[in-house]
């Protein structure tokens, strides 16, 4: 029953600002103990984690992103939004919104949308 959509542009330049909303129905994102995280798959590769906003508002960023990555919610919209800035060709990938309850689990998923970075 809970849903979650990606959209926003699928290409983006270099040095540019990538940016992403998660629609998410049949649940709340203020709804206690889930966090909604942003995640990322690049070609090739494995699923890494951008970082995720809490039911609080509270958020986390991977390090390895260098400050790059901002995470913002509406609760009024049940949105959730990334912003990646300075973007370089190693930001392409598939670009996913997940759900993860109190233990953890990744439990909801959206279909994911790629975003290539090209010039």
């Amino acid at each position: 029953q809970v849903q979650l959509l990606e959209s926003g542009p699928g290409l983006v330049k270099p040095s540019q600002t990538l940016s992403l909303t998660c629609t998410i129905s049949g649940a709340s994102i203020a709804s206690s103990n889930f966090w909604w995280i942003w995640i990322r798959q690049p070609p090739g590769k494995g699923l890494e984690q951008v970082g995720h906003i809490d039911w609080s508002g509270n958020t986390y960023y991977n390090p390895s992103l260098r400050g790059r990555a901002a995470i913002s919610r509406d609760t009024l919209k049940n949105q959730f939004t990334l912003q990646l800035n300075s973007v370089t060709p190693e930001d392409t990938a598939v670009y996913f919104c997940v759900r993860s309850g109190p233990a953890g689990a990744w439990d909801y998923w959206g279909q994911g949308t790629q975003v290539n970075v090209s010039s």
